[in-house]
């Protein structure tokens, strides 16, 4: 059974700079990936200062090359629980042990059943104006209204561009809200989505369930975040909140002694830059954590 300072569940940026980091300070660490990032849609990444405009698989290729040479193991499957002790097994069939776990697995966005949306995702059907505002600066685009946070999402967007419209769709705009849009020039449409209008592998409008087409180049949406169905964390019995996710300190540390998670299974507004980051405390902290250990083990043997 192979066994390792520290077991990094999930390969992307944050697990990656984690392993990084762990790897120059001479730890044994595995990584498991399953090979499905939350940014693969996207044919680019931005806002990551000397990367801006790289496209996302070409960042973890060039992270996976970078482990490697400090003696990362990387290992393409997928974990199906984590034992107390830390045994970690995969769905291949092998089982890993660690002294420490570093859960970096991301997040799920979740999306309202409208044809089209899962089709454009990532590619004019954004969530992030940060991400992806710049490349559609000054064209029509649309905010779909779907969850608390909508509003503020449009208000947003509105700095990328003068025409900016809100599909108020399920959501239930109050008084307040919509004074709020119309003094920023954001107008309103009400009345329920049908669906996204693509032609030649290109969005081009929204269409409404009465039939109204409403022209617009790209439209943003606030997904809603939920944790990963593998019940990783709260398997291994650590604090989780009301919407299921685990909570931390500054530097990723769970409930459970030993368990950490960055990225945005932490944060799920992080953008890729900054889950890197956090995955770089995690392991710094992480290290630390393991050279206490070493230490009481030291003078346990005198």
């Amino acid at each position: 059974m192979p066994s390792y300072d520290v077991v990094v569940v999930g390969g992307g940026a944050a697990g990656l700079s984690a392993a990084l980091v762990l790897g120059r300070a001479r730890r044994r660490v595995a990584v498991v990936d399953a090979g499905a990032p939350r940014n693969a849609p996207a044919s680019h990444m931005h806002g990551f200062l000397s990367r801006d405009g790289m496209a996302p698989a070409d960042l973890l290729a060039a992270g996976r090359v970078e482990v490697t040479g400090y003696g990362v193991e990387l290992v393409a499957d997928r974990v199906t629980g984590i034992e107390d002790g830390f045994a970690v097994r995969l769905a291949g069939g092998r089982v890993l042990t660690a002294r420490r776990i570093l859960v970096a697995t991301g997040i799920r966005d979740e999306l309202p059943g409208i044809p089209g949306v899962r089709e454009r995702w990532g590619r004019d059907l954004l969530h992030c104006p940060y991400c992806h505002g710049w490349e559609v600066r000054d064209r029509p685009l649309g905010v779909l209204g779907t969850q608390p946070g909508s509003v503020e999402h449009a208000q947003l967007v509105r700095e990328w561009s003068d025409d900016v419209i809100f599909f108020a769709h399920t959501y239930p705009l109050t008084t307040p809200e919509r004074d709020q849009l119309d003094a920023r020039g954001i107008r309103v449409v009400d009345g329920e989505v049908a669906r996204l209008v693509v032609e030649a592998d290109r969005l081009t409008g929204v269409e409404l369930v009465d039939g109204r087409a409403i022209a617009r180049a790209a439209v943003f949406i606030r997904p809603g975040n939920l944790p990963h169905p593998d019940g990783l964390l709260a398997g291994l019995g650590c604090h989780v909140d009301e919407a299921g996710f685990a909570t931390v300190d500054a530097t990723g540390r769970t409930s459970v002694p030993g368990v950490w998670e960055a990225g945005n299974v932490a944060d799920p507004r992080a953008q890729v830059i900054t889950a890197a980051g956090a995955g770089s405390a995690a392991a710094i902290a992480i290290n630390a954590d393991l050279v206490r250990e070493d230490v009481n083990g030291a003078l346990d043997t005198e």
